[in-house]
């Protein structure tokens, strides 16, 4: 099936590379998943445990091209983005409105800001207003480490690109500035962990 962008490029799903390992220890007890995955499974968790109810995003398309292989089945071929996305997940967590973006790189130094779309450091910055929580979880896919990073530093690195500095966040920065995240089993990627310390520490400045 073709997903087409709507500026017109075309969609093209990451592929998964990584080799399955037997071995079952922090380090590569995540190997193999997409972050989504791990936020999936872990917001799963949370509603489990009646700590939070957070949902990925549903994105909807428009069909454009249907084929019937079959009288009983139909296979779409080809489909449009009705609209652009904004972050990646949403929800509620105790009494608060969470809505976050996550994201991968395999760059072991940075994280660029190319990853990120203006459209959402604008709905970012909308939810942020309303008093809503909102942040941006980061894999650093070739060395397995995570953080929440909050929209205020999000913003600032956003706002210094768009005034012809620096077009990323150095590795650095995450360990002075974010959270970090360590991976478990249950849940998988424990991030409000991390979102409480972030405002704990937050509540302390003010």
């Amino acid at each position: 099936m073709v997903i087409n962008y709507p500026n017109g490029k075309i969609y093209t799903p990451k592929k998964n590379t990584s080799e399955n390992r037997s071995k079952k220890d922090y380090s590569f007890s995540n190997r193999g998943k997409t972050l989504e995955d791990e936020i999936n499974e872990t917001n799963d968790y949370y509603m489990q445990q009646g700590t939070a109810v957070i949902h990925k995003k549903p994105v909807p398309i428009q069909v454009v091209k249907v084929e019937y292989p079959s009288r009983s089945a139909a296979v779409i071929k080809e489909a449009y983005y009705r609209t652009a996305s904004t972050t990646d997940f949403n929800g509620v967590w105790q009494g608060i409105h969470v809505d976050f973006e996550a994201k991968e790189t395999n760059n072991k130094t940075s994280f660029p800001l190319k990853n990120i779309h203006a459209h959402q450091i604008d709905h970012m910055r909308l939810v942020a207003q309303q008093k809503g929580l909102t942040f941006l979880i980061v894999r650093f896919s070739l060395i397995n480490r995570y953080f929440v990073l909050p929209f205020a530093s999000l913003q600032d690195a956003w706002d210094e690109m768009c005034n012809g500095g620096r077009k990323s966040i150095p590795f650095d920065f995450f360990e002075l500035n974010a959270y970090e995240i360590v991976p478990g089993a249950y849940p998988p990627l424990d991030y409000l962990r991390g979102v409480t310390k972030m405002l704990s520490e937050e509540s302390e400045k003010q």
